[in-house]
């Protein structure tokens, strides 16, 4: 099949083509253009063509935030047919350049670099086991990437994300506040969500925070549990006939279990993960100053030893930058004693990969 994806694949000559359109202006001289503003354009990345890959993409070209977007895939002919399908919709797009390639040559210059790629696991596999292969991958990924784009941001959205960030930060020798995983980001998210629908608000005008470790042992941060600034424990606490641990728990639980049930329905998940990385990209590339559960290098925090760089998700301030500040939660030292044996476990998974 003859793969066309402009009029020049079909024979027509691409050279000055709009000159029949457009009327030249002459360029003086005396006149440089350097005194007009010009914006700067926007490039993001996104390696792995995969449906978390494909629907971080799509999110971002529907929320403007990239003039271009460079997709990297292994498998050419899948890369080449997803870059095809959105290239396809730019008629109803702000104007972008959408690219591709198995070459990582095509994300040169990039602002923001999202990894989303990841080997799966095999039936009886050990986690060690699983972790070693995704590091292998991570060193054909991020080192390359680091080259061509030497000034960009590095987000990890590849699970274990915890483990995976640690890597590319190795990998990359990039700076800790240019390195960034996607954390805990989207399990706050699903936190606010339950309690939006019970208070019967708004998401957005609820703060929670789930911290910690992105996975079964991430915490619920009960304190930060606000709507219009007002506590919302003691709603929770009257529509609840025994509030205890265990009511807390269960909550817990199925903020963790929601994205277990999405892949038990549907079989992955994809949309929900995409709106996400999207608004952290947005916090980035706009210098938006807004805070996010992320994974971020958090030796120092809470009693976490300095000798022990590990990342794990707490509420950062995001900028064009990168990460601009992380915030000293109000913790309980039950909540500290938690996050503390996550980093421990954290750490000692990254001393097993010999990097």
């Amino acid at each position: 099949m003859h793969k066309t994806s402009s009029l020049s694949d079909l024979g027509f000559d691409a050279a000055d083509a709009s000159s029949g359109f457009f009327r030249p202006v002459a360029d003086d001289s005396t006149h440089s253009s350097s005194s007009a503003p010009h914006r700067r354009l926007t490039k993001v990345s996104v390696i792995g063509a995969g449906n978390v890959g494909m629907a971080i993409a799509q999110t971002i070209l529907t929320q403007n935030l990239a003039d271009e977007i460079a997709l990297v895939d292994a498998l050419p002919d899948k890369l080449r047919g997803e870059a095809l399908d959105l290239q396809h919709a730019t008629a109803f797009l702000p104007r972008v350049r959408i690219v591709s390639g198995t070459d990582h040559a095509v994300t040169a210059s990039s602002d923001l670099v999202v990894v989303t790629a990841g080997v799966r696991q095999n039936p009886g596999e050990a986690r060690l086991s699983l972790l070693r292969r995704n590091v292998e991958l991570f060193r054909k990924i991020v080192p390359p990437v680091a080259e061509h784009s030497p000034d960009a941001l590095l987000l990890v959205v590849s699970n274990p994300v915890d483990v995976l960030t640690y890597v590319a930060w190795k990998l990359s020798g990039f700076p800790a506040s240019r390195v960034i995983g996607s954390g805990t980001n989207l399990d706050s998210s699903r936190f606010r969500f339950l309690v939006a629908e019970h208070l019967d608000v708004n998401a957005q005008d609820v703060q929670a925070y789930m911290v910690g470790e992105h996975g079964d042992s991430s915490l619920a941060i009960w304190s930060t549990i606000s709507v219009a600034g007002m506590s919302a424990f003691k709603s929770l606490r009257d529509s609840h006939h025994s509030f205890d641990e265990a009511a807390l728990e269960g909550i817990r639980r199925a903020v963790v279990g929601g994205a277990y049930e999405v892949i038990g329905l549907k079989g992955y998940t994809s949309w929900a993960i995409g709106y996400s990385v999207a608004s952290l990209a947005a916090s980035l590339l706009r210098d938006q100053r807004r805070v996010h559960p992320v994974s971020v290098l958090a030796s120092g925090s809470h009693g976490i030893s300095d000798g022990h760089d590990v990342f794990l998700s707490l509420p950062a301030r995001l900028g064009r930058s990168g990460v601009l500040g992380v915030a000293e939660m109000d913790l309980t030292e039950v909540e500290a004693a938690q996050l503390r044996r996550s980093a421990k476990t954290l750490w000692e998974n990254c001393q097993l990969l010999d990097l």
